[in-house]
């Protein structure tokens, strides 16, 4: 078995084949460049036209591949992948969806590199992930409530399974705060948003109904709800949209839509809720409060290991309207347990966020991965 030094540049292969950007995919490419930044060789396997072409960089072009990856049991994917990581002596493979799991596995073993996989949601792994993945070396959770879920599942021995928050560039989300003292300027209204793709299952529905509650207390608040709704017919937006015209909100709920850059739009808020009915990690909240917006979120899984309820943001049960609405009215009245609670925020994803921690963590696992047996 070969063996590394802890200093020592690695060549990585990134998979992934979404078609869409999402929490998960601007991991992936925040990953891939932090770690050509800091000095390894980073390949990357995608789906042609992938969003995520434009993402990477600092990844050379001659290290990305492009090939179908329509299902998890494509074998010539797979083989033209394992020839691609035998070619460019690939030591570890790391795959970031599941669906492209055992594509990865199979590349993994007939390239000779270590599988590596990031598990970014809660939901189950299937009877194919449990046939196809016996020689993964380490498992990523994004969450100890997904490594707890992965555990439950008995799939990976435990001690393969190694919980790394998502890190993000907390100056970055800081500087975006400039933005803010901008709009203080030209617009009086204190501003409640969320972000989230649009789906039940975010609770941009509760957000709407707590929305009108608050709306029949106070005339000076505006809600923003930003996400795409990656439904095939926009079922989502339409339900939403009915909602609102019900509820008589139109001049004070608004969707506006995909939003590019999040670091520009979340201090604009006055306050940021996050109304998930199940989140594994909660990757907004901790932008959220890296920009320096004050958090209310309902009790899901993310939620309840970001947030010291409190202290660093308030945290009301899930799926109930008048507590959400109720909490938001509360922190909207009170500017010092606004700036109190950003205060705190901020120093805590410092400390427990920042995408250095991220990538150092990532590193480490990797490095554990080439001196473990297959």
């Amino acid at each position: 078995m070969l063996e590394f030094p802890w200093n020592a540049s690695m060549k990585i292969l990134q998979i992934c084949s979404a078609r869409q950007l999402g929490g998960g995919e601007r991991h992936l490419a925040d990953l891939a460049n932090g770690l050509a930044r800091r000095g390894h060789d980073v390949y990357a396997a995608l789906v042609p036209a992938s969003p995520l072409l434009a993402e990477l960089r600092s990844v050379p072009k001659q290290n990305i591949v492009e090939l179908a990856m329509r299902n998890s049991l494509n074998v010539a994917s797979a083989l033209k992948l394992a020839r691609f990581v035998r070619r460019n002596e690939i030591e570890i493979v790391h795959a970031h969806v599941a669906r492209d799991y055992p594509l990865a596995a199979l590349a993994a073993r007939r390239g000779g590199a270590r599988l590596v996989l990031t598990r970014h949601v809660l939901f189950p792994l299937s009877r194919v992930h449990k046939l196809t993945l016996r020689r993964t070396v380490r498992v990523i959770a994004v969450s100890q409530a997904v490594a707890e879920g992965l555990q439950a599942q008995g799939i990976f021995d435990p001690e393969k399974i190694v919980c790394i928050h998502n890190g993000i560039d907390v100056d970055r989300f800081i500087k975006g705060r400039e933005n803010a003292a901008i709009r203080e300027g030209a617009d009086k209204k204190l501003r409640v948003g969320m972000v989230g793709h649009l789906a039940p299952i975010k609770g941009q529905e509760d957000f709407i109904r707590a929305a009108a509650s608050v709306c029949s207390r106070r005339d000076d608040v505006e809600f923003i709800i930003a996400g795409e709704d990656k439904s095939r017919n926009g079922e989502h937006r339409r339900g939403l949209e009915k909602l609102i015209d019900e509820l008589s909100l139109n001049q004070r709920v608004s969707l506006i839509g995909w939003v590019n850059d999040v670091a520009h739009l979340l201090p604009t808020f006055d306050l940021f809720v996050s109304p998930s009915r199940s989140e594994p990690f909660g990757l907004s909240i901790v932008e959220a409060m890296a920009g320096g917006v004050p958090v209310v979120a309902t009790m899901s899984e993310g939620a309840r290991e970001i947030i010291d309820h409190g202290q660093t943001g308030h945290l009301v049960p899930i799926g109930d309207v008048e507590a959400l609405a109720r909490a938001i009215v509360e922190l909207l009245s009170d500017p010092n347990e606004r700036d109190r609670v950003r205060d705190n925020a901020q120093r805590a994803v410092r400390e427990r966020f920042s995408f250095e921690r991220m990538l150092e963590a990532t590193e480490q696992a990797y490095r554990e991965a080439t001196r473990t047996p297959y």
